[in-house]
């Protein structure tokens, strides 16, 4: 088994034939295909089913691995580049669309500053979707709702915000000044999918104030909900920086602020097993440190004082 077949196995999965893998890896179809039979006759299992294109379930364990030997490999390159020199190399890192709208622009111009030698590539998606990213190592930081209660990764805070109920103008809700959750559940909400970590905390909130949320639409996506809410489909109970107070001179929705209402918890997280590259390290530092330094000037934003290492 040798590094060039788990490549030639990866760029199959991640491109969708033969072929596109072939021009990913700037070679031909031939060698692919030979990479990638040599690895299955090693192991002793079909990797790819030839006839519908896709990986099988002992391929997809495979990919899994492979993805991760590649993250290390990378983040040896990085470690040995940065010993004799600044640090360099590429850092992927997941974020909630929320706090990605104010965080990553700081962190882009604080990181260039600092580690100018860094590409950062960032990946805007939900929690349940970074986690399995991170897991399979394709990411190698994740900033996601904590705590995510994955034994396999490391969750640190960064921040809290308040949570607010948005919404339409002319809707019921909107003519208060203050709500209760009882008063929040009188009515249907634009709901995060049942499964997601902010969905689990708000029924457990509503579940220890007697009360039960129903939904009018479950969406898996803050920035979704939000944008549902403000355009007058519905009221949604949703963190500060998926509402920032500066669009509100629009007064197409109201922000009101909920009695006794959790603030949510953001944090950064990272595998447990393996240590990070050092352009991640450096990226995650820069990312506590914008936090610290700028946090308190997003509404409804409370950083915490995350520590400088893992």
């Amino acid at each position: 088994m040798d590094l060039r077949q788990l490549a030639a196995l990866l760029a199959v999965a991640d491109h969708g034939s033969f072929s596109a893998a072939a021009r990913a890896l700037h070679t031909v179809q031939s060698n692919v295909s030979t990479h990638v039979a040599r690895l299955e006759k090693e192991l002793g299992v079909t990797l790819v089913d030839r006839a519908a294109g896709t990986i099988t379930e002992e391929g997809r364990v495979v990919v899994d691995r492979a993805r991760r030997i590649r993250a290390e490999l990378d983040a040896l390159v990085s470690d040995i580049a940065s010993l004799r020199d600044e640090v360099h190399g590429v850092a992927r890192i997941g974020v909630i669309g929320t706090t990605a709208r104010w965080l990553v622009p700081l962190v882009i111009d604080a990181l260039a500053k600092a580690h100018p030698k860094v590409r950062l590539v960032v990946v805007d998606a939900t929690t349940s979707l970074q986690l399995p990213q991170l897991a399979r190592g394709e990411l190698d930081l994740a900033i996601v709702n904590v705590p995510t209660g994955d034994p396999e990764v490391i969750d640190e805070p960064l921040f809290e915000e308040d949570r607010f109920v948005i919404a339409p103008t002319e809707h019921p809700l909107a003519r208060y000044e203050v709500l209760t959750l009882a008063q929040v559940a009188e009515h249907e909400l634009l709901l995060p999918a049942v499964g997601t970590i902010y969905r689990t905390e708000l029924d457990a909130e509503a579940a220890a104030a007697g009360v039960t949320l129903r939904p009018k639409a479950e969406v898996d996506g803050m920035r979704l909900v939000a944008s549902l809410a403000f355009q007058g489909f519905g009221a949604a109970v949703l963190p500060a920086s998926a509402s920032p107070g500066w669009l509100e001179p629009a007064r197409r929705w109201k922000r009101i602020p909920v009695i006794g209402l959790t603030p949510r918890t953001v944090g950064v997280v990272q595998r447990r097993r393996g240590l990070p590259s050092a352009a991640a390290r450096a990226v995650r530092e820069v990312i506590c440190q914008v936090v610290e330094q700028n946090g308190r000037d997003q509404s409804g934003i409370h950083p915490a004082k995350p520590a400088a290492g893992p």
